[in-house]
């Protein structure tokens, strides 16, 4: 591939990858959604977290599986997120109880 094409190809893939993100931004900066829209859309964050959590909470291997370390070290740490709201105090909460249940293993 010469220099121009890979430029070329470059550019056009950061366009393909722009435009989608940029065209509903613009069209809807100035329009007022409804309600149940709004409130739909607020759910698309939590639905995708949810399905990068899963399998690996739940699945060893081929099958489902409460007995994993990783299940019983969420439990807690997602108590403490819901108690104190706190994104940083989660994420420490929950690397040391990650790192505790490995030094016991």
């Amino acid at each position: 591939m010469s220099y121009p094409e890979f430029i070329l190809l470059f550019a056009a893939m950061g366009i393909v990858t722009y435009l989608p993100r940029w065209l509903p931004l613009v069209y809807l900066a100035h329009k007022r959604m409804p309600s149940w829209l709004v409130d739909w859309l607020s759910l698309i964050p939590v639905a995708i977290l949810s399905s990068l959590l899963a399998p690996a909470l739940f699945v060893d291997g081929h099958s489902l599986s409460f007995t994993k370390t990783d299940f019983w070290v969420a439990i807690p740490t997602l108590l403490f997120a819901l108690k104190t709201r706190s994104l940083g105090g989660t994420l420490l909460v929950g690397m040391l109880l990650f790192w505790l249940v490995g030094m016991l293993r």
